[in-house]
């Protein structure tokens, strides 16, 4: 049975030309279009889609407030379009934190040159985000302040769940290939994480756990745009108690400081100093886990926990190999709690995973190794 999409735009051309590109894969249905937020919630309670693709910028009811209202009476994935500029950033984030899965360049030029493969990507994205998992309730507010950090030389408690009334978390499950041999506290110099679609709600859930003196370096490979990592780092910045900041070439990693990889340009290692470079236009993603990951490997041998969570593709599954050749350790998040099982899986599956997470306990299990 294909997949029901609602399509809500206030622009009757920009609708009529997404339900064309989304009607023209077999496996997607077009169901109907709304024109703004209150319609999008009206439909969204009466035909039950299984996802919803909307604007933000929308008369009568804007799309972040139909997010809250969608995902408080109706839970079910959204994608968001969205324009790549500095405010486009900041109300694409609150509409990730209201409840939207993913989002994408309104412009579809700036997905991709080619007309069709753009159109291919919408279809793909699509199609991903509607078999994604979708919580009961609302998603916790962002702004929520970080819970007090243990006293020197606990034993971190177990993270809860975001959701009220959650069960406690599941014993990790652990891949057994390839496992990182040695002691594990004190070998790491750096903890490098990459993600992408469902990454920027992961991130705040694993950053705002960790406390103030964490005592390594973090660097972070998110896929995003040039005009969103800048309005990322900050509002991160605010709610951790880490610093996390857009990365620069040039930096010096210091401990108890994330570094974002800039949007449209590669971050690698050097030594203990970060480089951003121009992106070879041959590579898909900009920024690459994979050029990271491999630089990382090459500057730090052995010393590195890398940490792969929810995205599509398999970015990150060769620098995941290039870190395990050298011994260094690689986790994955798990099915369950990915908003796409894409590169996570396709660490675990390459038998790449010294452990497979539950996103919950990722910051914790990262306080009792390093």
């Amino acid at each position: 049975m294909p997949i029901k999409v609602l399509v809500v735009d206030d622009s009757s051309f920009f609708r009529r030309r997404v339900s064309e590109i989304l009607n023209a894969d077999p496996d997607l249905t077009v169901i109907d279009t709304a024109e703004n937020g209150q319609q999008a919630v009206e439909k969204a309670l009466s035909l039950k889609p299984d996802i919803v693709v909307m604007d933000i910028e929308m008369p009568v009811m804007d799309g972040i407030t139909a997010v809250r209202q969608i995902m408080a009476k109706s839970p079910r994935p959204i994608m968001m379009f969205s324009s790549l500029t500095h405010d486009g950033a900041r109300a694409t984030l609150d509409a990730l934190e209201a409840g939207a899965l993913d989002f994408m360049p309104k412009r579809f030029e700036e997905i991709s040159r080619d007309r069709n493969e753009a159109g291919k990507v919408l279809q793909q994205r699509v199609k991903a985000l509607a078999r994604s998992p979708v919580p009961s309730a609302p998603r916790p507010a962002m702004q929520v302040p970080p819970p007090p950090r243990p006293a020197a030389g606990a034993r971190p408690a177990p993270v809860p769940t975001p959701s009220s009334g959650a069960a406690a978390p599941r014993p990790l499950p652990v891949a057994q290939p390839l496992r990182s041999t040695g002691p594990a506290k004190g070998r790491y110099q750096l903890v490098a994480i990459g993600t992408s679609t469902g990454g920027p709600v992961a991130l705040h859930e694993v950053l705002t756990r960790l406390p103030k003196d964490f005592p390594l370096p973090i660097i972070i490979i998110q896929h995003m745009p040039a005009s969103f990592t800048p309005a990322f780092a900050k509002r991160l910045d605010t709610l951790c108690q880490i610093q996390v900041k857009e990365g620069a070439d040039g930096d010096d990693m210091r401990p108890g400081v994330a570094y974002i990889a800039p949007g449209g340009k590669q971050m690698v290692l050097d030594g203990n100093r970060l480089r951003v470079r121009e992106s070879d236009e041959r590579l898909t993603y900009k920024p690459c886990v994979d050029v990271t990951f491999a630089s990382a490997a090459k500057a730090l041998p052995g010393k590195v926990l890398a940490i792969v969570l929810t995205g599509m593709g398999a970015d990150g599954r060769d620098g995941s190999r290039l870190l395990k050749q050298g011994g260094a350790t690689v986790w994955a998040q798990d099915e369950t709690s990915c908003v796409v099982y894409g590169m996570p899986m396709s660490v675990v599956k390459a038998g790449l995973a010294d452990e497979v997470l539950s996103l919950d306990n990722v910051a914790a299990r990262m306080m009792e190794v390093v």
